[in-house]
């Protein structure tokens, strides 16, 4: 029987943005958070990328890590026992480009405590059919929260919503940029200049009726709140976490 997806509190981080599990010492406060949502995960493991790079510009910056990650079942492993202690459902991240694989991961997850949803990511440009074949082939007890580009929110949220995904939540844009050394840098893309057109997203997602999860350039617990008032059910946050003396309270 497939399982409700429900936020006790709105407020959640975005994956890639604290780590794999919930971490005291890190010094974020998570007693105002719904659930934690881990780094990405892939079937195999993934090493850094060999060029990391963090580019700022006017409003935000672009950061380029290669998603790296010790693999699914090191990850399950390391991490399960801290996901059941935890005093927050967890949401694990899946990188989800291999629909066969994403559903061996899915299915696993499916028996670990205090899991209470899979959140799935894909790789740029990745066409609608792969995305489409995850949602035939992952759906089962668990929810499914799709991580879609600002531009697959609209044309694919509806499609998915109706074959059974319980949310859609929007990725980190993607972009490029030249680094100090004149070097050509593509990565994911984080900052309060992200926030009008976030908005704007999530605003037209609810208004064709998608559970859509609010996510990119939330800096202020006001911009929360406008995300809320515009429909989110959820609002994700990333890179203002990483400034814990201002954190949003």
């Amino acid at each position: 029987m497939k399982r409700d997806l429900y936020f006790s509190k709105p407020l959640i981080n975005a994956a890639g943005s604290l780590g794999f599990t919930p971490d005291p010492r890190a010094g974020i406060p998570l007693d105002s958070f719904g659930a934690f949502v881990t780094n990405p995960i892939s079937l195999r493991p993934r090493l850094p990328t060999s060029h990391p790079a963090l580019v700022e510009f006017p409003g935000g910056f672009l950061m380029h890590t290669g998603l790296p990650n010790p693999g699914f079942h090191a990850a399950l492993k390391k991490y399960s026992a801290k996901w059941n202690r935890a005093e927050i459902p967890i949401i694990p991240h899946l990188m989800a480009d291999r629909p066969e694989e994403t559903q061996k991961m899915t299915r696993d997850l499916e028996t670990v405590e205090n899991v209470m949803a899979v959140q799935l990511g894909f790789a740029p440009l990745l066409s609608d059919d792969i995305i489409l074949m995850n949602l035939e082939m992952c759906l089962g007890e668990i929810p499914l929260i799709f991580a879609l580009p600002h531009e697959q929110v609209l044309t694919l949220g509806r499609q998915l919503m109706d074959g059974g995904a319980s949310a859609i939540s929007i990725a980190a844009p993607r972009g490029a940029l030249n680094d100090k050394a004149g070097n050509f840098v593509t990565g994911r893309i984080y900052g309060q200049s992200l926030f009008p057109r976030s908005l704007d997203i999530v605003r037209s997602a609810a208004m064709i009726g998608l559970n859509v999860i609010g996510s990119g350039g939330v800096w202020s617990q006001a911009d929360a709140e406008s995300m809320l008032k515009a429909g989110a059910t959820a609002v994700e946050m990333d890179a203002r976490l990483w400034v814990p003396d201002e954190a949003v309270a």
